[in-house]
């Protein structure tokens, strides 16, 4: 992931990540077969790591806020060029000509995500945290704030901190969700 990140899937040859993983390059694309297939089990790797800490954090005892505001935290790259952005650039760059399979297991992590999110504005909504939205929408809505923001804060584009970020989606959030009667 480290290796993708600091240079891009296209710049990284077998050979030296052969080298850093202390395995042949003949070895690593017999296991994987392919650059893309590589890339899809790193995502999936990272995706898994991100998951369980996702499913964490959301089965805290808190209130649904303080969890959607932990979700968000999650979401939202660390900085310029984190890691696990960088492989879902990369990923969503080659996504146009990927095979079905490969949009497939794509779109699995995506809606994991997704699910997630749903369960969570729902529980608000059923408890009177937030006002009575659709959650699917809603959330749909939310992550493509999310997604849009995260992939400015990912290329590290001007003015578009991980803070500022935050501070844009909180006020979203206080104005879609807020309820008027609680």
């Amino acid at each position: 992931m480290a290796m993708i990140a600091e240079s891009g899937l296209e710049r990284l040859t077998m050979a030296a990540l052969g080298r850093e993983v202390g395995m042949s390059s003949g070895h690593l694309a017999y296991h994987f077969g392919s650059k893309d297939e590589l890339l899809l089990r790193t995502l999936e790797w990272s995706e898994g790591q991100l998951g369980e800490e996702r499913r964490q954090l959301l089965a805290r005892e808190a209130g649904a806020r303080e969890r959607l505001d932990a979700y968000v935290d999650l979401y939202v790259p660390d900085g310029h060029r984190d890691p696990h952005w960088t492989l879902w650039l990369e990923v969503w760059n080659r996504s146009q000509n990927a095979a079905a399979d490969t949009s497939a297991r794509q779109s699995a992590i995506e809606r994991a995500w997704h699910r997630d999110l749903v369960a969570l504005l729902a529980e608000g909504v059923s408890r009177g945290e937030f006002r009575a939205v659709d959650p699917d929408r809603f959330a749909a809505r939310l992550r493509a704030l999310l997604d849009g923001f995260s992939i400015h804060v990912a290329i590290g584009l001007r003015g578009t901190g991980r803070a500022q970020v935050l501070d844009h989606v909180r006020e979203f959030l206080d104005e879609g969700l807020a309820n008027p009667s609680g």
